[in-house]
């Protein structure tokens, strides 16, 4: 049986945590951040798990992970 490519997209975007979950990066925290307030660029350094709807098309996308 050959190898499963993994997408790329994917790859870069996200990352499985110790316990199996499918972490993810929140938006709007790369640029433009003088006029976000502190709490609000702080909330966006969180990175939640993918929501239980989105994980079985992600663990498709990343056979390895």
């Amino acid at each position: 049986m050959p190898k499963i490519k993994t997408k790329s997209a994917a790859k870069k975007r996200f990352k499985v945590s110790g316990s199996g979950k499918i972490i993810r990066n929140k938006a709007y925290h790369s640029h433009l951040l003088t006029k976000k307030s502190s709490k609000r660029k702080r909330r966006l350094k969180a990175h939640p798990a993918v929501d239980t709807t989105n994980v079985k098309p992600l663990k498709r996308m990343l056979p390895y992970a």
